[in-house]
């Protein structure tokens, strides 16, 4: 199944019944007077979390979706039935959201989150409504109130405590692999991450938190690059970033620090509040690097890195060496992620920016999407 995370629907909520204007006629019953009854009101449609379901693909190609209106009311004081109401399961993290005006309507992030995201119609009023002493034969009614219509963005961001950011081949998902039971595509060529992956790391027998491994950025990925910035937005709701960067690259031209800087600077203009949020260096691939130089070659980097950094960047953020591929130095790290964690706090819903030419990309991503 591919993964697929966004999506653009059309809701229509059902229209209100209408009231009637309709008089009591029965035998002996002189004047009966009015009995138009009212109107149903139009069924309202609703979305839910569903922890069941993992991507958009349901509204990729059912992309329409109508509540049925209420019905008419009757005569003898009958009220016209309400429209059923419908519910739409979404995936746990999903934000929706009004297509023109992209004004948040709903962010179903707990399991079981109920939204209303469009309200049906109030059924019209029957001419019972209208009587009075002075009016006692009214023939006013009033028809139903239409439903809500909206063209609605859907976007699917994972619920995850640590992010994975680097460059293609960096080791995200060797790492991921290493630290938890997620088995994501691993291979020796770029880009083998093409969506998404998801994994829950286990400290202790009661300690966890879960980790996002997004595919790779490379340099000029605001501007559609490889495969551009559109998985950024599952970082959002991360409280930590983990930025993998690969000290032993197979290109003599490749500088790692130059390359880390390049990644922030895409982050930077992606969403400066995502380039914010706390991110520790990761220097991996030790094992390719002889034993006797690992010390100098980190210390190169950290040098490098830190002569390239912009004035007003604070603190040095902190940095790890690590071994992926066989676990060297991942445990160690694991307990300090987890430890910083718990200090801090939890990340409010954040609205990222949305990208330009999604219609041109998604075709893109629905042939280079990965079945599973």
């Amino acid at each position: 199944m591919k993964f697929i995370d966004e999506a653009r629907i059309y809701v229509a909520a059902g229209d209100g019944g209408n009231g009637i204007a309709s008089f009591r006629r029965e035998k002996f019953v002189p004047r009966g007077g009015p009995d138009g009854g009212d109107g149903g009101r139009g069924g309202s449609v609703f979305a839910i979390a569903d922890r069941n379901i993992n991507t958009l693909i349901d509204y990729r190609y059912t992309r329409k979706f109508f509540a049925p209106r209420g019905e008419n009311g009757g005569n003898k004081d009958c009220y016209g039935k309400g429209g059923e109401d419908i519910v739409l399961r979404m995936p746990v993290g999903t934000v929706i959201s009004e297509l023109e005006t992209g004004r948040l309507i709903a962010d179903l992030d707990t399991d079981g989150k109920k939204a209303l995201i469009a309200q049906g119609g109030r059924g019209g009023l029957g001419n019972i409504h209208f009587k009075s002493s002075t009016n006692r034969a009214p023939r006013q009614c009033t028809p139903g109130t239409p439903g809500e219509m909206l063209d609605l963005q859907l976007e699917l961001r994972v619920l995850a405590d640590v992010g994975l950011l680097g460059l293609p081949n960096a080791g995200k998902s060797t790492f991921i692999r290493a630290v938890s039971a997620a088995r994501p595509k691993v291979a020796d060529y770029p880009f083998t991450t093409l969506h998404p992956n998801l994994g829950v790391v286990r400290v202790d027998e009661n300690q966890s938190f879960v980790v996002a491994d997004v595919p790779g950025l490379i340099e000029g990925a605001a501007s559609g690059a490889g495969l551009g910035i559109r998985f950024l937005k599952h970082l959002a709701r991360t409280r930590l970033l983990l930025h993998l960067v690969d000290l032993a690259p197979f290109s003599p031209d490749a500088d790692p620090a130059r390359d880390a800087r390049a990644i922030i600077n895409e982050l930077q203009q992606y969403s400066p509040e995502l380039a914010a949020k706390p991110r520790w260096l990761v220097l991996n691939k030790l094992d390719l690097i002889p034993e006797e130089e690992r010390a100098e070659r980190i210390e190169a980097f950290l040098a490098a890195y830190a002569e390239s950094a912009a004035p007003d960047e604070e603190n040095p953020p902190r940095c790890f060496a690590v071994t992926a591929i066989s676990g060297e130095g991942c445990k160690p790290l694991v307990q300090t992620v987890y430890r910083a964690l718990s200090e801090l706090p939890h990340p409010l819903p954040l609205l990222l920016p949305r990208e330009e030419n999604t219609d041109a990309r998604e075709g893109e991503a629905e042939e280079m999407g990965e079945t599973e």
